[in-house]
């Protein structure tokens, strides 16, 4: 079995993924003053040519670190925002379906407050809890996407990776 140790989130080692931003203490171009701050525009995700926006709760409970299952969507990209905790994320580039990029998985912390958006076509699949036994985390997606755009597999035994370094 593959290991993969856990990597904190930068623009070098994300961007080729999506992107990501503090939504709590951001770092970010605002309009106004106190009391009312807004900070636009921190992170863009590319939802395509969808109808209505999904927001989503996934709970994520604690489980051992293993990738057991991976997808990805053609027309769409992703946001994920842990609400209550930090979460592991892991990510491969796009490629065919045919060609899942197993040997190219990363794994990255990311804390509680930092939006995360994944470009179509990037490999991921369900958040693991970092030292919490539950976490929520919120899912944004054109509505139904899980339905209409979402390619996902079961990995073999064979092809499980193990995630190390929390």
């Amino acid at each position: 079995m593959r290991r993969i140790k856990v990597k904190e989130l930068s623009w070098d080692n994300f961007n080729q993924y999506g992107s990501f931003a503090n939504m709590v203490n951001p770092d970010a171009y605002k309009i106004g003053g106190e009391p009312t701050e807004f900070f636009r525009d921190i992170v863009l995700l590319n939802l395509g040519q969808s109808g209505p926006v999904g927001l989503s709760t996934c709970r994520v409970l604690k489980r051992p670190l293993v990738i057991t299952a991976i997808e990805y969507h053609d027309h769409t990209g992703e946001g994920m925002l842990p609400l209550d905790g930090d979460v592991i994320l892991y990510f491969a580039p796009a490629s065919p379906k045919a060609a899942m990029p197993l040997d190219e998985f990363e794994a990255f912390r990311v804390p509680m407050g930092t939006a995360v958006t994944i470009k179509p076509g990037v490999w991921h699949c369900g958040p693991f809890a970092d030292g919490k036994d539950c976490v929520n985390v919120l899912i944004i997606l054109p509505e139904r996407t899980y339905a209409n755009d979402c390619v996902s597999f079961d990995l073999t035994e064979e092809q499980q990776i193990t995630i190390e370094g929390c």
